[in-house]
């Protein structure tokens, strides 16, 4: 769930990537992030045991940051944010909400005026800097340098007895092509890094469609995962200290049928909801959407059709909102097994912090007793604004959770330099 805050289009090309779906992203950016993320750790693996000792130096020596970003303001390199603008994304604007409810002070740090998720955040004497999401000092975990490598995450969670889809993580296409046919059909490739579906493809029964497909996802990242494609709803549980927060189902664009009603004017009928006008979600597909009419093709559907009451009808592959996908809240009917699934690995992860995401036929059933289920992939720097706006559904206070974990009741050294005198 990382913030990529790269330009919309390929260095290549002017237009927009289809691939990306909603969020566009930079091609050479994202596959240069993909080489330094796995070459860097393999590089200073060995030096494991230093990091910890160097993360527990560097929150001692942390005092110095209120003085540094002091000057900085004074030179015109930085300013402070007390309150949320128009850049700040969603899951800042939430710990920012749930900051102010608490008494915590959280100011934005920006630097030559760009928006760069950087925060300062401090309850009476105590105090952190952070990107993204606030995090306990100190700490460090060694699944940091493996936790948003699918194609690692798959092999550690095997031998640990968590359930994963059958597959590899290749740069080949020739292992890719071996892989493939020894997988049940269908099968799905996607990026071995990266998030929001960027350049997935579902749905592969035969070669040709695993060639473009490949090609498809190595436009983003060197290594791409070839594995047998999970039967259900794909859903995140988010874990902070310990505890599941919430559990969401993550709805591709879709929607019920009636009975009585085509696609057609389902789709016109939800696309009329306040919720859809934005900025949270967007709009479903409408008739012309090549993307839809394909998924509905797959389904031996039409937008003329008139689908049961009840059924189901998927007008897309991708789950973020920005392709019209929903967020439905589930937390109070998701089986005990599947709770104490997603708290095992935030204990194997150990991080204060972890996005799961998973896929299962029945989410009130233990996972033990389902076939083709499994988990997709692990977040270090989840959306936790999935769980306050929820599309249907009870809301979850995720960043209050996390403020009581960074800022429980104890106190700090009084030798601190506060920033909200700047």
């Amino acid at each position: 769930d990382k913030t990529t805050h790269s330009t919309m289009t390929d260095l290549t090309s002017k237009k927009t990537c289809p691939d990306c779906g909603g969020a566009p992203t930079n091609h050479f950016l994202e596959r240069l992030d993909a080489y330094v993320g796995v070459y860097f750790f393999s590089l200073f693996r060995p030096l494991n045991g230093l990091n910890s000792r160097f993360s527990l130096l560097l929150s001692r020596l942390k005092f110095l940051m209120p003085p540094l970003i002091k000057l900085l303001c004074k030179l015109k390199i930085a300013r402070l944010l007390n309150e949320p603008d128009a850049k700040t994304v969603y899951r800042a604007r939430c710990l920012w909400e749930e900051a102010d409810k608490m008494g915590i002070t959280m100011l934005e740090i920006r630097l030559f005026g760009l928006y760069q998720d950087s925060f300062w955040a401090e309850r009476g004497k105590k105090y952190c800097f952070f990107q993204g999401l606030p995090k306990l000092p100190g700490r460090e975990s060694p699944a940091l340098s493996w936790m948003d490598n699918k194609g690692e995450m798959k092999k550690k969670f095997q031998k640990l007895g968590v359930p994963v889809a059958k597959g590899v993580a290749t740069s080949k296409i020739s292992e890719a092509l071996i892989c493939f046919e020894q997988l049940s059909k269908p099968v799905i490739v996607k990026p071995n890094t990266g998030s929001r579906s960027r350049h997935t493809t579902i749905h592969l029964h035969n070669p040709e469609e695993l060639r473009r497909a490949f090609d498809k996802a190595k436009q983003i990242c060197p290594w791409v995962v070839v594995e047998e494609e999970l039967r259900g709803s794909v859903y995140r549980g988010t874990v902070i200290g310990g505890a599941v927060i919430g559990v969401l189902r993550r709805d591709p664009a879709a929607l019920e049928g009636d009975g009585q009603k085509t696609i057609k004017e389902l789709c016109e009928a939800e696309n009329k909801n306040p919720l859809r006008q934005g900025p949270l979600f967007h709009q479903l597909p409408v008739v012309g959407d090549q993307a839809a009419e394909a998924e509905l093709k797959y389904q031996n559907l039409w937008w003329e059709a008139v689908p049961a009451a009840g059924q189901i009808v998927a007008l897309g592959v991708k789950t973020s909102r920005s392709a019209g996908g929903g967020l439905v809240d589930v937390t109070e009917i998701t089986h005990p097994d599947i709770t104490d699934l997603l708290k095992y690995i935030a204990k194997i992860l150990d991080y204060p912090y972890v996005g799961v995401d998973f896929i299962i036929a029945d989410i009130k059933k233990s996972w033990q007793d389902q076939d083709k289920g499994g988990i997709i992939e692990c977040n270090s720097l989840p959306f936790i604004d999935l769980h306050h706006y929820p599309s249907r559904g009870k809301p979850r206070n995720a960043a209050g959770a996390l403020w009581r974990i960074i800022f429980p009741d104890t106190n700090f050294p009084a030798s601190t330099t506060p920033l909200k005198d700047v």
